[in-house]
């Protein structure tokens, strides 16, 4: 059945949360092809942990049940060991996090250089002390070496 035009429509949201926690272990475990008790064992092992209900009954989210795909490809595809999935996931973890600040920094970077001209700009000496500092280009920071 199509709606016409001025028929009532279901509401679908425009942004899906990927960490909505929505599937029970049951559900999650068929999304991702594994047994219940794979899940348990994993969440047991701090490999991919759903969060938790009042009652404490699991609840996976759509990121979880990728998650636990991956974790079945490395392991029954790639042959690796659960300690090796261990450190891809963490490494999967910072990745993901190091993206989220280069977003966010990417985000403060242009309402900078979206401020009007002529806008205060502050900088701090050494000492502390706080001055009127002139809107200069942006350096990459220099490393610091032995002396």
């Amino acid at each position: 059945m199509t709606a016409g035009p001025g028929a009532e429509s279901h509401h679908v949201p425009s942004h899906i949360d990927h960490d909505a926690p929505v599937f029970v272990i049951s559900v999650a475990a068929q999304l991702a092809g594994m047994h219940p008790q794979t899940l348990r064992t994993y969440d047991r092992m701090g490999l991919v942990v759903p969060r938790r209900t009042a009652k404490r009954g699991r609840r996976y989210s759509r990121r979880d049940v990728a998650r636990l795909r991956l974790v079945q490809r490395l392991s029954q595809d790639e042959g690796v060991n659960l300690e090796g999935i261990r450190r891809v996931l963490a490494m999967q973890d910072e990745i993901d996090d190091l993206r989220a600040k280069v977003s966010d920094l990417t985000q403060l970077l242009q309402l900078i250089r979206s401020a009007p001209p002529g806008s205060r700009v502050f900088t701090a000496d050494p000492a502390g002390g706080v001055q009127m500092g002139a809107d200069r280009p942006w350096r990459a920071p220099r490393a610091i070496g032995p002396r």
